[in-house]
C-alpha cells in the first residue's frame, strides 16, 4: 500500500472541519512547496542526480533548512535505490513519508502534560509572533473541553500587552489576572495562582514579556517567573510553550534556538501558517531543535488553532497529488 493511501485512509477518519482547516491553512504552501514538486516530476522522466539538485532547491525555498534538505535527500536516494525506483512520480509518495517521519514524535510529546488539579502553562516568545492570540485561542480549546481556566497578564512591559490579553479573555469567558503596567510580572504570577487555586481552576495560562531574545534581562525575567511558579505550585509549569511565527522563516529558527537555550521549552506553536508559502520551517525547528510541535495557527478565528498532525500536516501539503493519485 502506497503511502499516498495510507494517508488517505486516515484522513477519512477525521472531521470535514479538521480537514479543511489543514487545507485550506496551509494552502500558500502547498500551492509553492507541492506545486513545484508536481512540475519537477513532471519536467523529468527518470530519477537522477539532476532530479535531485532541483528538488534540494525546492525544499530549501520552502525554509525546510540546507542541514535538513542534505539528510532528507540522502534519506530519498537511498529508499530509490533500495525500491529500484525509476519514474519520477514514483517518488512523490516518498517524499511525502520521509517529511512525516522527521515530523512524527510520539504522541505524549504532541499532547500538553497536564495533571491533576492546577495545571500551569508558561506561554514565551518575541513581541508580534502571535503570543497573546494564541493563550486566548488555547483557553477557548479548554474551555470547549469543560475546563475552567484562568489567564495571567505577565507581559507588564509591553504597552496595551495587557489590555489585548484582557479583550481575548472576555472573548472567549475567561477571568484575566492583572496589575498595573510595568509591575512585577513574577509578583503577577504570584496572585494569579493564588486566584486560580481559590476558584478551583484547572489551567493558568501565564502570559510572558517578549522583548529581544538575546535581551540578558528578558532570559533573567522569565527565570524569576519559573521560580515563582516552581516555589507556589511543585512540578510547575508542566508546560513551556514557545510560540513562533511560521512567517519569518529563518528568523523563526533563530528565536526557537534562543529560547530553548535559555529556558526548559517543551514544546511549540507555530502561528501564522495560513499566511505563509513557507510552511516548510516547521520541518526545519522540528529537526534542529528536537522539540514537538504541539499547535499551529491556521487562521484568524479562535477555531483556528489546531493540535499538530505530522501526517495530517503532509496530507495537506500533498492534497493535490494525493487525490490525483485516487481518481
Amino acid at each position: 500500500m502506497s503511502f499516498f493511501k495510507k494517508l488517505r485512509e486516515k484522513m477519512a477518519q477525521q472531521t470535514n472541519e479538521v480537514a479543511d482547516k489543514f487545507k485550506h491553512g496551509l494552502e500558500k504552501t502547498r500551492t509553492s512547496f507541492s506545486g513545484k514538486i508536481n512540475e519537477l516530476v513532471a519536467r523529468y522522466r527518470k530519477i537522477d542526480e539532476d532530479f535531485f539538485e532541483d528538488l534540494e532547491e525546492i525544499l530549501i525555498g520552502a525554509d525546510v533548512g540546507v542541514s535538513t534538505v542534505m539528510e532528507l535527500v540522502d534519506e530519498l536516494k537511498e529508499e530509490v535505490r533500495l525500491r529500484n525506483l525509476k519514474d519520477t512520480e514514483e517518488i512523490q509518495p516518498v517524499i511525502s513519508e520521509k517529511l512525516a517521519s522527521l515530523l512524527e514524535k510520539d504522541d505524549k510529546d504532541t499532547t500538553l502534560q497536564l495533571q491533576e488539579g492546577l495545571s500551569v502553562i508558561l506561554v514565551v516568545g518575541v513581541n508580534g509572533v502571535g503570543k497573546t492570540t494564541t493563550i486566548g485561542k488555547l483557553a477557548h480549546q479548554f474551555i470547549k473541553e469543560g475546563k475552567n481556566v484562568v489567564l495571567a497578564a505577565g507581559d507588564t512591559f509591553r504597552a496595551g500587552a495587557i489590555d489585548q490579553l484582557e479583550v481575548w479573555g472576555e472573548r472567549v469567558g475567561v477571568p484575566v489576572i492583572k496589575q498595573q503596567e510595568g509591575s512585577d510580572p513574577a509578583a503577577v504570577m504570584y496572585d494569579a495562582i493564588a486566584w486560580a487555586r481559590s476558584r478551583k481552576a484547572d489551567v493558568l495560562i501565564c502570559d510572558t514579556a517578549g522583548r529581544l531574545q538575546n535581551k540578558v534581562n528578558l532570559m533573567n525575567e522569565l527565570a524569576k517567573v519559573k521560580r515563582v511558579i516552581e516555589r507556589e505550585v511543585p512540578g510547575a509549569p508542566h508546560e513551556v510553550l514557545l510560540v513562533v511565527d511560521a512567517t519569518t522563516g529563518q528568523n523563526a529558527l533563530s528565536q526557537a534556538k534562543a529560547f530553548a537555550a535559555s529556558t526548559d521549552v517543551s514544546g511549540l506553536v507555530l502561528t501564522k501558517l495560513d499566511g505563509t508559502a513557507k510552511g516548510g520551517i516547521v520541518i526545519a525547528i522540528r529537526q534542529e531543535l528536537d522539540l514537538p510541535v504541539k499547535f499551529i495557527g491556521l487562521g484568524e478565528q479562535k477555531d483556528d488553532l489546531q493540535p499538530f498532525d505530522a501526517e495530517q500536516f503532509v496530507y495537506g501539503l500533498f492534497q493535490d497529488a494525493i487525490d490525483a493519485e485516487k481518481e
